[in-house]
């Protein structure tokens, strides 16, 4: 496994993020450990959830998962360098009352310390805000967040799905007030869904965070679905079969399948190399459900493209461009 600094931290972390979204709801608990000890194994330090993985009635379970994993000892927890994320509501389940969601003071500090019961651990590495709260102003979230620091419950603080713009508001606050600010943004980020090359790749560059992109694979789109389906005689399903209903979309997928089958690469593996080809990628997030998905996953660290291959795919899928110039002269 390669590691590289998270951002401008001096934390090392690896070059793939292990998904933990599925634990529970898709992959039992037995699984999940045994998941999560063969990434480590595989050498892989950096862990991601949140506190509503599980869902609907079961929000939290996630969490309880990794914390009956880090209960079992052999230093698991302190190999780990273990990213949660606050926002959505953990109400419960058939309750509508406020302050359990969005990024209040109040719901930070009631939604960390249910965390950490959880993880079955007295600090988090990483405490990412979800979304973007418009109902709270900055000064009031880096304020929860040093009371936390002081506290010794976090260490440090990180975005997901915040446009640029508020990467920059959030991080000129908090150096208004001699914080740390944001160290990570988490996004929406793969070969097919390049928008983030716009504003929020430059932010982050400009600011010093990792970008941690999700859905590097776009929900199974650039895995291989057309072949797969080919090979098993059933049409894709979930979100592939949605976006291969598009005929152009279906034209990209189909020429990709193309030039990695003519290089004898495999799609899923070439999709998470191109990602840590990309300017401030500290890495993809995973989310494996077997052992085989994991061990793929891990080749495509070492898997380097030919000039000839990235030029391929950047005409499949050209991206919009930066800013402004894509949308002004």
């Amino acid at each position: 496994m390669k590691y590289t600094q998270l951002g401008r931290t001096g934390l090392k972390v690896s070059r793939l993020v292990l998904g933990t979204m599925n634990f529970g709801p898709q992959t039992g608990e037995s699984e999940s450990h045994a998941i999560m000890d063969s990434a480590h194994a595989s050498g892989i330090n950096y862990f991601d959830t949140a506190n509503v993985y599980g869902w609907g009635e079961n929000k939290g379970r996630t969490e309880e998962i990794i914390g009956t994993w880090f209960a079992q000892g052999g230093r698991r927890r302190e190999k780990t360098v273990l990213a949660t994320k606050v926002y959505g509501s953990m109400a419960p389940e058939g309750e509508s009352w406020p302050n359990y969601d969005r990024l209040s003071a109040l719901n930070i500090r009631r939604a960390v310390d249910a965390s950490l019961k959880r993880l079955q651990t007295d600090y988090i590495d990483v405490y990412q805000f979800h979304h973007v709260d418009r109902l709270t102003p900055f000064e009031e979230i880096w304020q929860a967040v040093e009371v936390l620091v002081r506290q010794g419950k976090i260490l440090y603080a990180g975005s997901s799905n915040f446009p640029g713009w508020k990467i920059a508001q959030a991080n000129e606050t908090a150096a208004r007030h001699g914080r740390l600010g944001l160290v990570s943004e988490q996004c929406l980020y793969n070969l097919a869904e390049r928008r983030a090359e716009l504003e929020v790749l430059p932010a982050a560059e400009a600011y010093g965070l990792g970008v941690i992109p999700w859905s590097p694979l776009h929900g199974g789109l650039l895995g291989g679905a057309i072949r797969k389906a080919a090979d098993s005689g059933r049409t894709a399903g979930g979100r592939s079969a949605d976006s291969l209903a598009n005929s152009t979309v279906r034209a990209q997928v189909q020429a990709y399948e193309d030039l990695l089958d003519k290089h004898g690469l495999e799609p899923g593996e070439v999709a998470l190399a191109w990602l840590l080809t990309r300017p401030g990628v500290t890495g993809p997030i995973v989310g494996p459900r077997t052992q085989e998905q994991l061990d793929s996953a891990v080749r495509a660290v070492e898997l380097e493209l030919s000039e000839e291959v990235l030029s391929g795919l950047d005409e499949i899928f050209p991206g919009p461009g930066p800013a402004p110039e894509a949308f002004a002269w």
